[in-house]
């Protein structure tokens, strides 16, 4: 027995675990905290989980893991920290978890950065038609006319709408400040002055659906914000825009959005499709680029997140405040 809290690392499935913890960072671990031998958590309510629960100050949680209910909670009585190692706790953490005085860290502003990296590349694509170009050049297996190549837009004074300053939004906002292009924000929390902080231009969203060559979503997937790209949205979208959406897909009015794609009137980049079957018409639509949840931390990228997962637990271990807590007060639970 050491003056080391004990821990439990959930993931589900539990494989997950050995991406963002392999031995040396396993060892990194167990420096700071008592991991229990056996299987990494996949639940909760097994007699080992339970064991596990019942000893855990820290839990490290993952994707997948399951929601922390009250009665979880009355199992874990000494839990005063969850490190979860990925972005939004909104599929485990129950308002309970803050009310019971649970430190919750998130590792959103890590996983931001790659989803921002991935809209810029996709922004500067899609300005000067890559993928339209792209297609066409391999269907026609010759160069383009040279006054079809220079007629694409380019990306010189465009205009890109971006829907929420969320960690993602402000952290594309930053990306986009070195590049000569207008940048209009939508997000009912700022005022223009907030919006003038962070680079772009304040706007209501039917202005920013009308004005922009590139409108890309950054909001949060709330009872409010389903269809917040209507019908009658997507339609005040200029002809020959592009709609990026690497949030969540019931954002964006499924029906209405294959509707307009359907017409050619616009394009999509679309990293979260609600794809419903082999034969979905969003895969034999050519103006559509789908990508399946790629924007996101891969590969290397999850090293960021298990790193910064590391530093709370250490923070945690040593009584120190978490560099990334979440505030209950502005944090919504419930997608």
């Amino acid at each position: 027995m050491t003056g080391k809290p004990a821990a439990g690392l959930v993931f589900s499935p539990a494989a997950l675990a050995e991406r963002f913890f392999p031995p040396a960072r396993m060892a990194a671990l167990r420096e700071h905290v008592r991991v229990p031998p056996g299987p990494v958590l996949e639940e909760y309510d097994s007699e080992r989980a339970r064991r596990v629960l019942a000893e855990a100050a820290v839990l490290v949680t993952g994707w997948g893991a399951p929601r922390l209910t009250s009665a979880v909670l009355d199992a874990a009585p000494r839990l005063t920290h969850v490190v979860h190692t990925a972005g939004s706790v909104r599929g485990i953490a129950d308002e309970e978890v803050f009310a019971r005085g649970i430190q919750v860290s998130s590792q959103a502003e890590a996983n931001a950065v790659p989803v921002a990296e991935y809209t810029l590349a996709m922004i500067l694509l899609a300005n000067k038609d890559v993928f339209g170009m792209a297609r066409s050049f391999v269907h026609d297996r010759r160069a383009p006319d040279i006054r079809q190549a220079l007629a694409t837009r380019g990306n010189y004074g465009q205009t890109v709408g971006v829907i929420g300053a969320s960690a993602i939004g402000r952290r594309l906002l930053t990306l986009l400040r070195p590049f000569d292009l207008r940048v209009l924000l939508h997000d009912p929390t700022l005022d223009p002055a907030g919006a003038a902080a962070l680079g772009a231009r304040h706007a209501d969203l039917d202005t920013l659906m009308a004005e922009s060559d590139v409108v890309t979503v950054h909001a949060p997937a709330l009872p409010e914000t389903r269809h917040l790209l209507d019908a009658r949205r997507l339609a005040l979208m200029r002809p020959g825009a592009t709609l990026i959406n690497t949030a969540r897909a019931s954002l964006v009015d499924r029906q209405a959005l294959i509707g307009e794609l359907s017409t050619g009137r616009i394009t999509a980049i679309l990293d979260v499709p609600d794809i419903r079957g082999a034969d979905d018409p969003l895969f034999q639509l050519p103006n559509v680029l789908l990508t399946p949840h790629l924007a996101g931390s891969v590969g290397t990228e999850l090293d960021r997140l298990a790193e910064n997962a590391l530093d709370e637990v250490a923070r945690a271990a040593a009584g120190r405040p978490l560099a990334r807590p979440i505030n209950p007060a502005t944090h919504r639970l419930r997608a």
